[in-house]
């Protein structure tokens, strides 16, 4: 377990500094769903950012479960090392991108927009969105929006070596990405502001680069572990 703390930690950063991004992706929709509710209650849109947040987390964790699964069933096979390699080399680029020294990680969105488009309806019939559950759902369901930095970090997931600590690694990503969602939908701006500040953003860049690095197999492996 002690071997997880790196990834799970990388994991929450990767998250917390990506959601500048995030906030490009599902900004719009935290504010409407708030929108119809009156500022003086305050609590009741809580609970709805809430249950939003949880549905979305939920199934970032189940996207990380079955890409989990086909990572271990390939784990035996020369198919890991170039996973492993993929895996790292996606890390250093996150890096890059959350510093914002690179921005091509967008790209990789396309993957996903056929999916999407099969989705979207589902997700328009849950809006305007009045209970709980409806919340939780459209989360779970927005969960699947493409996005070039959650299909990055599922491609790191992959290569965990087993389904549940690939589902740890997304529901670690997936909880750093809340604050920033939640904070926006309650118009926290002195967060936001932080987490876009250029030194916040290099300094998390680096350290993804540098775990990116780490991943990559290779001796330096072997001297970092100190053996």
């Amino acid at each position: 377990m002690p071997e997880l703390v790196a990834p799970l930690l990388s994991a929450l950063i990767l998250g917390l500094l990506g959601g500048g991004h995030c906030l490009g992706m599902c900004g719009g929709l935290m504010g409407a769903l708030t929108l119809a509710i009156p500022p003086e209650q305050r609590a009741r849109r809580l609970r709805l950012l809430l249950a939003y947040n949880l549905g979305r987390i939920l199934s970032y964790a189940a996207a990380g479960l079955l890409i989990g699964l086909a990572g271990w069933a390939v784990a035996s096979s020369p198919a890991a090392m170039l996973l492993r390699v993929l895996a790292g080399l996606l890390l250093i680029a996150m890096g890059l991108y959350l510093a914002g020294w690179w921005s091509g990680l967008t790209r990789i969105e396309a993957v996903g927009r056929h999916l999407w488009r099969h989705l979207q309806p589902v997700a328009s019939r849950l809006m305007p969105v009045s209970s709980l559950p409806r919340a939780l759902l459209l989360g779970a369901v927005w969960g699947w929006l493409p996005c070039g930095l959650v299909y990055s970090t599922l491609l790191w997931a992959s290569s965990q070596g087993s389904p549940g600590e690939s589902a740890l690694l997304m529901l670690a990503f997936g909880l750093g990405t809340w604050p920033v969602l939640l904070a926006t939908g309650m118009a926290a701006e002195r967060l936001t502001a932080l987490l876009r500040r250029r030194g916040v953003r290099i300094a998390g860049g680096l350290l993804v680069i540098l775990f990116g690095i780490w991943t990559l197999p290779g001796p330096h492996q072997h001297w970092l572990m100190g053996h």
